[in-house]
């Protein structure tokens, strides 16, 4: 069972989220605010998708990649990786 599978629920809640941050944005562009009011909400609809994609790329790694039960080197790197791309992405 894929991970996106189990997490599903809270992956698509997520992504609602972000639906409702886009349709802000949509909103403050039709209404008219200013430029600085969009150009934060769009900064909020970025990172929300930067933490998606962290967090689905951290699963997939610790999934597909590195063996959860493991105290290897591996494991490690794995968990060292997943530190780096959190940190990337932020």
């Amino acid at each position: 069972m894929s991970h996106t599978t189990r997490q599903k629920d809270k992956l698509i809640a997520r992504v609602r989220r972000m639906r409702g941050q886009l349709e802000a944005v949509e909103r403050a562009l039709d209404t008219g605010e200013s430029c600085i009011e969009v150009l934060r909400q769009l900064a909020s609809v970025r990172g929300a998708v930067t933490g998606l994609t962290a967090e689905v790329m951290a699963d997939h790694l610790q999934e597909h990649v590195v063996d959860e039960d493991s105290h290897s080197a591996r494991h490690q790197a794995g968990d060292e990786l997943v530190e780096v791309i959190r940190a990337y992405l932020k």
